[in-house]
């Protein structure tokens, strides 16, 4: 079956935990987080730990369906764990529910604002987030916002997501006059909730061919198709800079520099990403075995080509000076 992004229901939960109980309360959670895949429609489930940015650790479940994320937040199986896991709670939990597609970031902080509006106070509301929208835009390092509107039987709560580059430039316009202003102005919707998460070096993965938000490959996955974007990046980085002749502490600490941007920007998204999605995120209904053949295939044949080209470019046609 295919999930369009517009079906797709997004669960964020955030939850604070008690000193000294991280480790059961990860194990429960990993043990909630397989129950979960056993229900209809689960795509897939994440759970981030605390940061200086985000004190709480946020899971983030997705379903195919708002009626699927439902079956699962409403199962006597989920209660059952929570009545196990209060031991490791220190307070309660909040909980978000966005129903369609979230474009992917770059490696950002993501805030989540939830209001309560009433039907009366609609448009006002969406004038107001409007205003906000077009201040925030031109904050230095703001990367975009979304709005979700309440999903009918699930979340009564309007859901905003916006996005910033760093934690600095997201303070900047959490504590800007800006900001406070347009709160004043929007004092009827000041019962909300503030949080944000942390995303970091796995958005190179966070998001399938589509852009919908998707889970992570496996580790071992993950470390095969970097390796696969490495190779020549490193090596047509390595031509490129021998005319200069530095030194070999410069020529890896810019070599390094330069590789990080052009994997981030570059050979993951545009060249690992696309020639490996099928492998790295396999389609529903298809036997893992099939995948994980065709996968590395591709993977054995690209590596046979970059050698054969890199053999031939400095042995044949021209050699390092």
């Amino acid at each position: 079956m295919t999930t369009s992004a517009g079906n797709v229901a997004t669960v964020i939960i955030g939850q604070r935990v008690r000193a000294g109980r991280e480790e059961p309360f990860e194990i429960w959670q990993k043990d909630l987080n397989r129950a979960a895949a056993d229900y209809t429609g689960f795509l897939g489930a994440e759970v981030s730990a605390p940061t200086p940015a985000q004190p709480d650790w946020v899971v983030v479940y997705r379903f195919d369906s708002i009626a699927h994320v439902q079956a699962w937040i409403n199962s006597a199986t989920r209660q059952d764990y929570l009545d196990q896991g209060r031991q490791f709670f220190d307070g309660p939990a909040t909980q978000q529910v966005v129903s369609g597609g979230i474009k992917p970031p770059d490696p950002l902080l993501t805030v989540v604002v939830t209001h309560r509006v009433s039907d009366n106070n609609i448009d006002e509301f969406l004038a107001w987030q409007d205003r906000l929208r077009e201040t925030e835009s031109a904050f230095e390092g703001f990367r975009g916002t979304e709005l979700f509107r309440p999903v009918e039987g699930v979340q009564d709560e309007w859901t905003t997501l916006y996005r910033f580059d760093t934690a600095a430039h997201l303070d900047t316009w959490l504590t800007s006059p800006q900001r406070q202003e347009l709160l004043a102005e929007g004092r009827k919707f000041h019962d909300f909730e503030l949080r944000t998460v942390d995303n970091s070096f796995g958005s190179w993965f966070a998001f399938d061919e589509n852009g919908n938000e998707a889970p992570p490959p496996s580790d071992t996955k993950t470390a095969v198709a970097v390796w696969v974007g490495l190779y020549p990046t490193v090596v047509l980085l390595t031509l490129a800079l021998s005319p200069l002749k530095m030194p070999l502490w410069l020529g890896l600490l810019i070599g390094n520099l330069l590789s990080s941007f052009i994997m981030s920007f570059f050979t993951m998204p545009y060249y690992v990403n696309r020639l490996l999605h099928k492998w790295l995120r396999p389609p529903a209904g298809v036997p893992a075995a099939k995948t994980n053949a065709q996968g590395l295939a591709i993977v054995a044949a690209v590596t046979v080509f970059w050698v054969v080209v890199f053999y031939v470019a400095t042995t044949q046609i021209w050699s390092l000076p």
